[in-house]
This record gives C-alpha cells, sequence and structure tokens, in this order.
C-alpha cells in the first residue's frame, strides 16, 4: 500500500488495491497508513544524517549538485471553526540534492522543505558523504549561482569544495543580452564567440564585449539584460572554473539535479489535484528519497523485525 502511495494519488491506490488484491480500503486509510511510514521515514533519516566531517580518506572526487523546486501546499487558519473554509493555496520551495562519484550512476538524495538553507546544507553534505567525500576528496559542485548554495559549499566541505555556475545557465544570461544591441544575422555568431571566451577561462573578454552596451542607469532593470548578465558574471568570481573541470572531466552543467527533481518531487508531489501540508509533503519527500537511495528494502525489514 504504503509503496503505491509512494507513486500514485491516495485515490488511485485504492483502486489499485481492489483490482491486484482485491482489498477494499477507503483512501482516508491509505493516506494515513502511507503517511504514518512516511514519518517513521523521516525521522530515522534525520537520526543517520552524517553531519560530522568523515574520520576517514574518501574517494577522490564527488559530484554534488543541489537546487529547489516549487510544491503545492494548503495553509489553514488552526483556529478557523470550520478548517475547510479560510484555505490559503501557496507554492514553498523544496531543495534537493544529489551526490555521486565520477562515472557511477548510483546516486545519493537529500531533500530539506521549509526547515532553512543550514537544513539543506546538511541533506547536501549528508549525501555527498554517503557517496564517498571524505579527506582528500575534491568535491565537485555545479549549480545556478544561487548565494545559498555557494555558502553551504564553503561552509560543509571548506577548501575541499569547489563551486561552478552552470555553464547552460550563464549561457541563457548571454543570449539575452545579444537583441539589445545586434540583429539576428549577428546574434548567433556573437553569443558563439562568447561562449568560447568562457569555455576556455577568458570571463574578461565577455564582461569586455558587454561594458559598451550597458544600459542607462535610468532603464528598469527587468528592460536592461546586459546589466543583469554583467552583474551575474561580476559578482560570482572564481565560478567560472570551465577549463578546469573539463580538464578533470567533470560536468559543468546541473542536469541531473534538473531531471532528479522531474522523478523525486514532481512525479508524486505535483500531481494533478494534490496539495499537502507542510509536514505531509515534508513526510513524502523524505519517503521518496529514502526509496531512491535504495533504503526501501531495509526500512521493510526493520517494520517486519519490530512486528
Amino acid at each position: 500500500m504504503t509503496d503505491f502511495g509512494a507513486d500514485h494519488s491516495f485515490g488511485r491506490v485504492s483502486d489499485k488495491l481492489l483490482e491486484h488484491y482485491g482489498i477494499t480500503l477507503p483512501t482516508s486509510t491509505v493516506r494515513n497508513i502511507t503517511e504514518i511510514h512516511a514519518q517513521q521515514i523521516y525521522e530515522r533519516r534525520r537520526r543517520e544524517r552524517i553531519e560530522e566531517y568523515p574520520a576517514v580518506t574518501g574517494r577522490d572526487c564527488v559530484i554534488a549538485e543541489t537546487d529547489g523546486s516549487m510544491v503545492p501546499i494548503v495553509v489553514t487558519d488552526s483556529n478557523a471553526e470550520d478548517r475547510r473554509k479560510g484555505k490559503e493555496y501557496v507554492w514553498k520551495e523544496a531543495r534537493l540534492s544529489i551526490a555521486h562519484v565520477p562515472g557511477d550512476t548510483t546516486l545519493k538524495f537529500g531533500v530539506e522543505f521549509r526547515e532553512g538553507v543550514d537544513e539543506a546544507g546538511k541533506e547536501f553534505f549528508d549525501s555527498a558523504c554517503r557517496a564517498g567525500f571524505g579527506w582528500g576528496t575534491y568535491l565537485h559542485a555545479v549549480g545556478d549561482g544561487a548565494s545559498w548554495i555557494v555558502g553551504q559549499v564553503k561552509k560543509r566541505f571548506g577548501q575541499q569544495g569547489n563551486y561552478l555556475v552552470d555553464f547552460y545557465h550563464l549561457c541563457e544570461y548571454l543570449e539575452g543580452t545579444a537583441p539589445a544591441f545586434l540583429g539576428k544575422s549577428e546574434k548567433v555568431s556573437w553569443v558563439a564567440r562568447q561562449k568560447e571566451f568562457l569555455k576556455s577561462g577568458h570571463t574578461e573578454k565577455v564582461t569586455e564585449a558587454l561594458r559598451p552596451h550597458l544600459e542607462p542607469d535610468t532603464t528598469e532593470d527587468r528592460n536592461a539584460p546586459v546589466r543583469r548578465c554583467l552583474r551575474y558574471l561580476l559578482n560570482r568570481p572564481g565560478q567560472f572554473d570551465y577549463p578546469g573541470a573539463q580538464a578533470r572531466g567533470l560536468p559543468v552543467g546541473s542536469g541531473e539535479i534538473e531531471s532528479a527533481h522531474r522523478y523525486i518531487i514532481q512525479e508524486r508531489l505535483k500531481i494533478a489535484g494534490a496539495w499537502w501540508t507542510t509536514e505531509n509533503a515534508r513526510f513524502m519527500l523524505a519517503l521518496r528519497v529514502d526509496r531512491a537511495d535504495g533504503y526501501w528494502n531495509r526500512y521493510w525489514e526493520g517494520v517486519s523485525r519490530a512486528a
């Protein structure tokens, strides 16, 4: 039942139980049982989380990525006489982490929901440690340049951590600047030339190419793509070492975490009609991550022993 509930709406689980096992259970029972196990998994993951710096030599390199994805949340007034009224529907960010050694397709996951960037950093660190991070490990982190990620890489991994801005994310900023001062025929070649500068480690040549086209201060930021791109480049010194990453055979993009958001978070928590309380979303995310981590059978073996 919980296995079905991890993948499908609770209403569909009732149908599947009847179809496959001839068992009739109300949707509310399916929801309650699934959420009980999800909470237990969440609590166990917190107890077992690695927060201390490993005392052993790690793998040579670990690749780690983290990013956010929006989850639909329903907020109710706890003081209202009728809890069905006065509901507010909002979207809140869940932060997912992945880590693995180069060439290994086995990922280790971490997830945080509405507990703060420090908790997200702990989940990030834990996933990296379980993937092989330790003394002597080079931690290669890739992301969109969000300040909270950069801060957590520095805080958790120190000198062993290196943060690289996603090349393709940066290119989106760059491509947005070209129409501001180039015709269509020139745009493609100009953008391609700037990308080559970036890949070869000459970020300063890109900023030099942009400066003459900087919009006046009176132009609103949303209408100033050159200003936004320059600011993005200048505010992230040391985060564009694409030649170094390529020399090590390491990724310059964060496509793995974007893909993981789809199959870990969105496939279940963003199905049509699904709205979650903060607590239940947190527990369900832990359940989804635990199963992806390969701990599913271990959890149920523990349940069987306890029974």
